[in-house]
């Protein structure tokens, strides 16, 4: 019996958990604020996890460059459109872990909800007056990750962020 099932937890739950997801919303949110955009529409934060969860996905967002941008990462799956467009039903399996997440990175303070414009502000290390926290090597890549989608979407309108990956809100 291994110290994993003792707990009563999978590799799943281990992996798919609120607080690695609230890790990432909230390197999400400090990439999208990057250049200096406001706050993050909520719905963008949804398909955090969708993303950065999925191997294939996740493999390709770690190797496109930050400057290259969403249209250049959507362009690496044209002869695996699948994949894409699997990003919409993953977001909607998601959505509970995701907004779980989201819930977890509010009440951390490490983001603020602004209900009336719906949208995520993150709030840099300095402001938390906390230090970065040291995370498990396999995780390294992730934060990364999810800053450059930050960086990305910033640079785009919802609506094309949503063409661009065939995602519906």
């Amino acid at each position: 019996m291994t110290a994993l099932s003792t707990l009563g937890l999978t590799e799943l739950d281990i992996v798919q958990n609120p607080a690695i997801g609230a890790y990432l919303i909230w390197q999400f949110t400090l990439g999208y604020q990057e250049d200096g955009a406001e706050a993050a529409p909520i719905p963008l934060a949804f398909l955090v996890l969708p993303m950065l969860l999925h191997r294939q996905t996740f493999d390709e967002v770690a190797s496109t460059r930050k400057a290259s941008g969403l249209a250049l990462f959507a362009a690496k799956f044209d002869k695996e459109r699948e994949i894409l467009m699997g990003i919409h039903g993953r977001a909607v399996q998601l959505r509970p872990l995701s907004l779980q997440s989201i819930g977890v990175a509010a009440t951390s303070k490490l983001v603020r909800i602004d209900y009336d414009t719906a949208q995520l502000r993150g709030y840099p290390l300095d402001l938390l007056n906390a230090a970065k926290p040291r995370l498990p090597e396999r995780l390294k890549g992730f934060a990364a990750a999810a800053d450059k989608l930050g960086y990305w979407f910033s640079k785009l309108g919802l609506a094309q962020v949503a063409s661009t990956l065939r995602v519906d809100f």
